[in-house]
């Protein structure tokens, strides 16, 4: 069967699809995405994922998608695409269309895209290796889940040429900014810490979800910079996505650690309990 996406309101197959030439989401990376957990055909944490990619639309001066609107075309594709079961991953996509280099203002034939697949396989824990490239935490695009993307993809790719699942990326200051595709967390002397938004990390909607569950759970938790000395001398490593949820990390380097640990196994509980609340409304 062909893949079914979703394209400008309108429910096609893949292969359908035309994108300009002259799409600045192709030429120049000129875009937003989210990328969002389904549980049962329904999109886990909708609001928070909509609420953030509103806010990156009010960043560039583009209108998001109707919430209303947008949530009806996710169900309706997962749908289409035989997802009413188990774990899906839908991505939306919204690019700037034609126009000038500099004009942010979308062009009339700018898309807004959704694409539903099945979700792949978590796994019990992951093992890290430090980037060889920094991260920006100046960059304009901070904060924002750009199509810009491929400075993470060839972070990736790095550390999984080495034998490791993710890379750990260090931002200009030296400090830990995140991983290639997630936000990290440490678990130090009964505290636990993850980089603030300033280091240049996502504020990504798992990671919001914990610094906001820590206390009900009876955690301390809290947003500070972090150096690769703190990391070396954690109890308990982990990192946070939103198709993912909360994954122990077994590895960093040459320092290991025993998963999984105390606090990833009381978060990712909990997070499960709570995505499966979020799915069902």
């Amino acid at each position: 069967m062909s893949q079914r996406i979703w394209c400008n309101g309108r429910v096609m197959d893949a292969e359908e699809l035309r994108v300009s030439p002259f799409d600045r989401g192709l030429t120049i990376g000129l875009g937003l995405f989210e990328t969002i957990l389904s549980i049962g055909g329904r999109p886990v944490f909708f609001d928070r994922h909509w609420a953030r990619h509103a806010a990156a639309c009010r960043r560039l001066g583009w209108d998001a998608p109707d919430a209303g609107m947008l949530r009806d075309a996710i169900e309706n594709l997962l749908r289409e695409n035989g997802l009413c079961c188990g774990f899906g991953r839908v991505r939306w996509f919204q690019t700037a269309g034609g126009g000038a280099l500099d004009r942010l203002q979308r062009g009339a034939d700018a898309l807004t895209l959704l694409t539903a697949t099945v979700a792949a396989p978590v796994p019990d824990s992951v093992a890290l290796t430090f980037c060889p490239w920094t991260r920006n935490e100046r960059s304009p695009l901070v904060g924002l889940k750009a199509a810009s993307y491929a400075d993470n993809a060839l972070a990736l790719a790095d550390a999984r040429s080495k034998g490791f699942g993710e890379s750990l990326l260090l931002n200009g200051q030296g400090e830990i900014c995140e991983a290639s595709t997630a936000n990290v967390f440490a678990v130090i002397g009964g505290r636990g810490f993850t980089p603030p938004v300033s280091s240049g990390c996502l504020p990504g909607v798992t990671r919001a979800w914990v610094l906001e569950s820590a206390s009900r759970l009876g955690l301390a938790m809290e947003e500070r910079a972090l150096s690769p000395a703190d990391l070396a001398r954690a109890d308990e490593l982990f990192l946070t996505s939103a198709t993912r949820g909360v994954v122990p990390v077994s590895r960093l380097d040459d320092r290991e650690w025993s998963i999984p640990g105390e606090w990833s196994e009381t978060l990712r509980a909990a997070w499960q309990l709570a995505v499966s609340r979020s799915a069902t409304y």
